[in-house]
């Protein structure tokens, strides 16, 4: 008896230590996988906000072809496998040689009813650009506004649209090149009109205040 329940009491003991030892290697293999999963979805943010300035950006150059959106699949969508084709055998020969038949009637040579275009695009095309947003703002102005008052302005009337100074300050530039705006620089700072707009005055110039200019 004694020496079954000392044989006893040594499995034990070893399946004790091999148990705890998985476990903690276990826990460090999950602390590792959740570490790198943190990182790459960090990068992945950082990356979503670069795309949508870029967007933005290429919206204020007057590009009217923007890429297409990355194809990400969802978490836990199960991608289904091929299916075989369940009428390879002989049955499925004859049904393919009736199906054929019966479409050669008359039937077969109307044309397929076409289905109305998706009226989600046109919704879409409705929404003014940047550049548009901006050309009604400074035609509405009787002052000078630099970058950041604009897109404050913007930011205001359009809480829906993430509208950033510094794509609003290379959608004034364009502006500005193709002659649809006026770029007037007042010590450090730098102040856009519309281009029919009227010369800003002294008074006015003492009422603006410099904006810190981001380069």
């Amino acid at each position: 008896m004694s020496e079954s329940t000392t044989g006893t009491t040594e499995l034990t003991s070893q399946y004790i230590a091999q148990v705890t030892g998985d476990l903690a290697n276990n826990l460090k293999e999950q602390e590792r996988i959740g570490a790198e999963i943190t990182a790459l979805q960090e990068q992945l943010t950082a990356l979503q906000q670069d795309h949508t300035v870029l967007v933005n950006m290429q919206q204020a150059l007057g590009i009217t072809k923007t890429p297409t959106e990355p194809a990400v699949t969802p978490k836990g969508t199960a991608v289904p496998s091929p299916r075989e084709d369940a009428d390879t055998g002989p049955r499925g020969r004859q049904r393919t040689r009736k199906t054929t038949a019966t479409q050669t009637g008359p039937a077969a040579s109307k044309p397929a009813a076409k289905k109305p275009a998706p009226k989600a695009a046109a919704a879409k095309t409705t929404q003014p650009t940047l550049v548009e947003l901006i050309r009604r703002h400074l035609a509405g102005q009787s002052e000078p506004r630099s970058a950041a008052e604009i897109s404050t302005a913007l930011g205001q009337a359009h809480p829906q649209r993430d509208i950033k100074t510094k794509v609003v300050r290379v959608t004034l530039e364009g502006l500005v090149a193709k002659s649809q705006a006026q770029r007037t620089k007042q010590g450090t700072s730098v102040y856009y009109t519309a281009p029919d707009a009227p010369e800003p005055t002294a008074a006015s110039q003492d009422k603006e205040q410099p904006e810190d200019t981001e380069r």
